[in-house]
């Protein structure tokens, strides 16, 4: 534990505020804005904004016109590039990977949600809880997982998630051992992770989908309307019973307080009539309220749990902790799917 916090390369934004060379930022939207605005806090200034081929319409971003990675290779001898969205298909990892042999890469560390990045402010400020969370890991291949992801939020660089990905096969084989369960699925979408259950088990008992966004609702009850013993819930997941307001848009991730969203019912794990022997959660940063308001179930019943433990920075090791102080006598580890960046980092506990 005492090499944890021994880093081998300089905190991510301390190496875009000293870089030498000029900084092309990789891709647009939310993640480039989450980018560029963290380079005005920080007085980091951006030379260009880059898009693969395919998506280059030499288009304006934030004052900038969106080019190709060949178009600044004429204007500049060399620079370094910032990765600004996530992706875990194949073809697409593969070319990050291929841009990170050609130019210099890094990924700061943008959060889902909240507003923490993990610099030596952040490490300062959540030694112990770091620390903690990692004594609490049950295996050796969680505490390998648990450093290159400690390694990766604070330097940046890609071969941190290359040192520690693995796939599904491996957790559900040898850890979860799904069988005649009654699942609970958290931010269930439009139903892939139901159609995950059910690939990796042998037979279950009944399956409660959860989903709050209407119009992914929508599509999970059409997903889901031949499969037996199944029951889809149109509700947020938190620590109270009430309503609250989200996006109208129909992205996997539910935007809380939109101004123009559509209201729709929250509930609790508790007050959900399933009595689940195996829950995922994955909901979009409210996984720490999920855990609050789930305090019974997880101490009566015990649960196996799939938790998704990358929306917000402290996520990884928070939740973690929290865990453990419901119900201690959980065996908790840690594995990371392959995704660019961090996302697709999960505890699972059983």
């Amino acid at each position: 534990m005492d090499n944890l916090f021994s880093f081998n390369e300089p905190n991510v934004w301390t190496a875009l505020a000293q870089a030498d060379k000029p900084i092309i930022l990789y891709g647009m939207g939310n993640g480039a804005d989450k980018v560029l605005n963290e380079f005005e806090k920080q007085d980091i200034k951006a030379a260009g904004v880059m898009a693969s081929d395919d998506f280059c319409r030499y288009q304006e971003f934030r004052g900038f016109t969106v080019q190709k990675q060949r178009d600044f290779e004429k204007q500049f001898d060399d620079f370094m590039i910032v990765l600004c969205f996530g992706s875990s298909l194949p073809d697409v990892t593969a070319h990050i990977r291929h841009v990170a042999e050609q130019h210099k890469l890094l990924i700061p560390n943008i959060p889902v949600v909240g507003e923490n990045i993990m610099d030596d402010r952040f490490i300062a400020q959540y030694r112990h809880e770091i620390k903690q969370a990692y004594s609490l890991l049950a295996d050796e291949i969680s505490r390998k997982v648990f450093k290159g992801a400690l390694d990766f939020y604070y330097t940046g660089e890609l071969k941190y998630l290359d040192m520690i990905e693995s796939d599904k096969d491996e957790i559900f084989e040898n850890i979860l051992r799904l069988r005649d369960e009654r699942y609970l699925d958290l931010g269930a979408y439009r139903g892939d992770t139901v159609d995950e259950f059910l690939h990796y088990t042998d037979g279950y008992r009944s399956i409660t989908a959860v989903e709050p966004n209407p119009k992914n609702y929508q599509k999970l009850c059409e997903h889901i309307a031949d499969i037996e013993n199944t029951t889809a819930i149109n509700a947020g997941i938190a620590d109270r019973v009430g309503t609250m307001t989200i996006s109208k848009k129909a992205g996997r991730m539910p935007v809380l307080g939109s101004a123009n969203g559509v209201e729709i019912p929250v509930t609790t794990v508790d007050m959900i009539d399933c009595s689940p022997t195996y829950i995922k959660i994955d909901i979009e940063g409210m996984e720490q309220q999920m855990l609050s308001g789930a305090e019974h179930t997880l101490r009566t019943m015990k649960p196996k749990l799939d938790l998704a433990a990358y929306h917000r920075t402290e996520d990884f090791f928070s939740l973690i902790n929290r865990l453990r102080e419901i119900t201690p006598d959980y065996c908790i580890y840690l594995r990371k799917h392959p995704y660019i960046p961090c996302w697709d980092l999960n505890i699972y506990a059983v």
